[in-house]
């Protein structure tokens, strides 16, 4: 369970009637807005944390075609810049595919792309959300395990 995979969490509730101690978790999450993404190791540490905050976000397991979906899209650079492929070469990869599999395979880290935002600012859902008050099956909170790719390619 706490294998260092990659998980996409996204912010699904605003701040209203929220506690210090979820706000202050969101913060450290950094999910300051709805609709904000991140993209973080599986550690117990971050399990903790998602604990506190579940009743306001979504998350799951992230796959390579999606990571490099987001980075292409909505990837940006300190300074409003986007990501692009040139940025990618002069980090050392060859493309946002190959960063993506080495990403997801261990051997590489958002922190090797200097500069880059680790907040991902996305579109709600294409279709909506059923519902965020409800969790997963029924709603959009909680553990969507894989499910969340597709969820994130509808906001993309």
């Amino acid at each position: 369970m706490n294998d260092g995979k990659p998980i996409a969490v996204i912010r699904v509730r605003g701040s209203t009637r929220t506690t210090s101690d979820v706000e202050d978790t969101l913060k450290l999450l950094g999910l300051t807005r709805v609709n904000h993404c991140v993209v973080l190791r599986r550690t117990p540490q971050v399990l903790g944390m998602i604990d506190v905050v579940k009743d306001y976000i979504v998350w799951g397991e992230l796959d390579a075609q999606t990571l490099a979906d987001m980075l292409e899209k909505r990837g940006m650079l300190e300074g409003n810049k986007r990501l692009n492929e040139a940025y990618m070469k002069a980090s050392g990869f060859d493309s946002f595919d190959a960063f993506a599999e080495n990403f997801i395979k261990g051997k590489a880290e958002l922190s090797s792309l200097i500069g880059l935002k680790k907040v991902f600012r996305l579109h709600p859902p294409r279709k909506g959300y059923r519902s965020i008050k409800a969790k997963h099956p029924y709603g959009a909170l909680g553990n969507r395990g894989a499910e969340i790719n597709e969820f994130i390619k509808r906001m993309i």
